[in-house]
């Protein structure tokens, strides 16, 4: 797989990933490719990025039952914080593996 190949397919992995998470609007915008590109040339992982999806969901879900709604994500910069703390979590991939487990039960998958 050339370099361009293995782009494309990182942008698309993630791109797909990010219109799955519950809690998104479900579409991509321009700002948003160009924020999937930086990661890509960081060398950040796919999985990483997923395991960002995953926390931040499951977290927005996990709230006590009485507080205010949470507003809709309407870009993928939303996630770059978490993006970062799973950077610097270790933590087994077991724990996100829950955590996906978690979130599906919550929530249907799109």
């Amino acid at each position: 797989m050339d370099d361009d190949s293995g782009q494309e397919e990182y942008i698309r992995r993630v791109l797909e990933a990010y219109r799955k998470t519950p809690g998104t609007m479900g579409t991509v915008r321009r700002p948003d490719r160009a924020l999937v590109l930086q990661l890509y040339q960081r060398g950040v992982s796919v999985s990483v990025i997923e395991n960002a999806f995953v926390l931040a969901a499951t977290r927005r879900q996990m709230r006590a039952a009485d507080a205010p709604p949470l507003g809709t994500i309407r870009s993928l910069a939303y996630f770059l914080p978490v993006i970062e703390e799973v950077l610097g979590l270790r933590v087994s991939p077991d724990y996100f593996q829950y955590l996906r487990h978690k979130l599906e039960r919550a929530v249907p998958i799109r």
